[in-house]
């Protein structure tokens, strides 16, 4: 399922990045590879602030619905 339906504080695995070349580039070099851990911190105003890799990331929805879990 898209990082977009997992609820506020609980931690998952990135299973796939779904796009185009340019946009998976973009997002492994943010730290979602496949294996990455990573926990949904909040999610408003269309705006998703994620933890991966001891930092925190804030991606759009569009963005975070590209990352499968």
């Amino acid at each position: 399922m898209p990082l977009t339906l997992m609820d506020v504080g609980v931690e998952t695995t990135v299973k796939t990045i779904r796009g185009k070349d340019q946009t998976r580039k973009f997002l492994q070099n943010l730290g979602f590879v496949e294996g990455a851990k990573v926990t949904v911190v909040s999610s408003l105003a269309g705006n998703v602030i994620v933890n991966v890799k001891d930092a925190r990331v804030a991606i759009s929805e569009q963005m975070a619905s590209r990352i499968m879990v």
